[in-house]
């Protein structure tokens, strides 16, 4: 992908794709390809891609965001049905579809709010009753568009990300534009998110991880085959909410936190600021929209969207806000409506009221909460011990109240300060300080560093994201010391699992069926007490070399649901071990932890 181009709707990348003929979809990956290494040029709304000397690709974006087919221009003599169209959408960066138009009239109030009321009250997704009055049951058209989504999903998992190029993504935003319109906005979400998971793995950009991918490969598939299945508020949860409701909330005094940037694979960036009421309740202030690292770093020196207050998001992090009429989304975002009134108030450090109890609260305690299903934030009093080499980049080594921590950088853009920051707290080796940091559910401790404590200073604070750590504000006499080696070993042989899960997401089907004998691994697994990780690796193995042939010895199609559901209970699997792992690591209790191996039958009924 390149930054250069506006994002795009699924809806029309999949439009564009779908009008090709079979020829010119063959082309289409070597089209996108030339497409991208080609100069473009951006006047307003308005994106221009020099195709040759004499032909132009235009892109008009009101808004920021091409939402319409129409708004992809082309001047070669095959438009509009040429490959130049379709290689733009495909190259450019998939943008969130508005919600589907013509609310009905009692959800108007939430529309004017800029909120999407909950899928399954609309007349889209009337309750296909089933059995007894009271059950809900998803609809036919949901159930439907369900196992779009399952099929386009399982296809691109055939291919793996290597082999899922332009035809196979489109197929896949085109589901997602089907399930968006059905009410599942969590499917539709879940399936834009790996399509943008396949671009960053195919363009290898450096914002890509792999289990981010495999995360988001096994939400569409594990959402699309429980959702035709699910009643009542299993339902509710799996069809998801297309934008959060805000609910009044009266009038708020808060703290500022610390300010963190935004910058997304889908073309989004900005800032977000933190903050906290007297009772530790954690409230964000957003400015998202369209655009890239400039716009991420820029955004924090723009005033905050919340009533007439001048703040800027940098000083909020450190001030505070008094807010009347306030509207808050489940997840504690503000609402910026008419009726909000907001004026500047007095911050407070993070070592003073009400801010200090937030560090007060166990470790073991927040990563549970976490877990659970809560807020990921963590806020702990760590010292620092020096430095890990790891195949991503080196991470800080920090003792927290005994407990071996590793702190990684929250992004590695290197247009933002979070890598250089980090290097340079590397020399404040032996500094006690407090910070605030992102859980990363792996069985070893391990958080992504968001802000801390000044080094010398206690009174003052640091937003990696967007503050620039120097020399002077070390302690005296700093070195940073040099990063050791981070240790090979895996405690619990989980990865023997974990990584063929992971090669299936790159590489398709046919790396795990040309993968050899995997029968000393499942013997592994089983020794050590994990039978049904053993039986998990078996199946999926025996999944992908599953090829049946016809009377003439020729290979008939795979069946791509029977290596997607293999693949699947095998994710599941290893993220439910690996949390459990995790939080064990912390000493944290989590509901729904298994005391034991879940087993094979347990998996397929989930």
């Amino acid at each position: 992908m390149t930054p250069d181009l506006p994002p795009v709707a699924p809806s029309v990348t999949a439009e564009l794709v779908e009008a090709l003929s079979p020829r010119l979809r063959k082309r289409l990956d070597a089209g996108v390809t030339k497409l991208v290494a080609r100069p473009a040029v951006r006047e307003g709304d308005t994106v221009r891609i020099a195709v040759d000397d004499e032909t132009d690709v235009v892109l008009h974006a009101p808004g920021g965001t091409v939402t319409g087919a129409d708004a992809i221009r082309c001047g070669c003599l095959l438009a509009p049905d040429c490959l130049h169209r379709a290689a733009a959408a495909s190259a450019a960066p998939v943008a969130a579809e508005a919600p589907p138009p013509s609310p009905a009239p009692a959800e108007a109030a939430e529309a004017r709010e800029g909120t999407e009321p909950v899928p399954g009250t609309g007349p889209a997704a009337q309750p296909d009753r089933t059995g007894p009055a009271e059950t809900e049951t998803a609809t036919a058209e949901q159930r439907a568009a369900a196992r779009t989504v399952r099929d386009a999903a399982a296809a691109v998992l055939e291919a793996g990300a290597d082999g899922a190029g332009a035809v196979l993504q489109a197929g896949l935003l085109h589901a997602a534009h089907t399930a968006r319109l059905a009410g599942l906005p969590r499917a539709s979400a879940a399936a834009v998110s790996v399509v943008t998971g396949v671009r960053a793995a195919r363009s290898a950009d450096p914002g890509y991880r792999l289990a981010d991918l495999a995360g988001a490969l096994a939400d569409v598939l594990g959402v699309a085959h429980r959702l035709p299945h699910a009643t009542g508020p299993d339902l509710t949860e799996l069809r998801g909410t297309a934008r959060q409701p805000y609910r009044p909330d009266g009038s708020l005094r808060l703290y500022g936190l610390f300010s963190e940037p935004v910058l997304t694979a889908t073309g989004y960036a900005g800032a977000v600021t933190w903050t906290a009421d007297a009772d530790g309740r954690l409230y964000t202030v957003s400015d998202v929209a369209p655009g890239g690292p400039a716009r991420a770093t820029g955004a924090a020196d723009r005033a905050v969207r919340i009533g007439d207050t001048a703040l800027t998001h940098r000083e909020l992090s450190r001030a505070g806000l008094a807010v009347s009429g306030a509207t808050v989304s489940p997840t504690g975002r503000l609402g910026a409506g008419v009726g909000v009134r907001a004026v500047r108030a007095s911050g407070a450090a993070w070592h003073a009221e009400p801010l200090d109890r937030l560090w007060a609260v166990p470790a073991a305690e927040q990563v549970a909460r976490a877990l659970n299903g809560g807020q990921d934030l963590l806020f702990l009093e760590v010292t620092l011990t020096g430095t890990v080499r790891e195949t991503t980049g080196d991470c800080l080594l920090a003792d927290c109240a005994g407990l071996p921590l590793r702190l990684a950088t929250a992004h590695d853009d290197p247009s933002l300060p979070h890598r250089d920051n980090l290097r340079l707290l590397a020399a404040a080796r032996g500094s006690r300080l407090r910070i605030v940091a992102r859980l990363v559910p792996e069985p070893l401790p391990r958080a992504l560093l968001l802000a801390v404590e000044h080094p010398t200073d206690p009174a003052a604070r640091v937003d990696l994201g967007l503050d620039r750590l120097r020399h002077a504000d070390l302690p005296a006499g700093a070195v940073a010391p040099p990063a050791e080696a981070a240790p090979t070993a895996d405690e619990v042989p989980l990865h023997l699992l974990r990584r063929r899960v992971h090669q299936a997401v790159l590489g398709g089907r046919r790396v795990l069926a040309s993968a050899g004998s995997v029968s000393g691994d499942a013997v592994r697994l089983r020794r050590l007490g994990l039978a049904t990780a053993g039986d998990l690796l078996d199946d999926l193995h025996a999944a992908a070399a599953d090829r049946s042939r016809d009377a003439f010895g020729r290979l008939l199609p795979a069946d791509t649901d029977h290596f997607a559901r293999a693949w699947l209970a095998a994710a599941v699997y290893t993220d439910a071990v690996e949390r459990a792992l995790c939080a064990g690591g912390w000493g944290a209790a989590t509901t729904g932890t298994p005391s034991s191996e879940p087993s094979s039958a347990t998996l397929a009924r989930g």
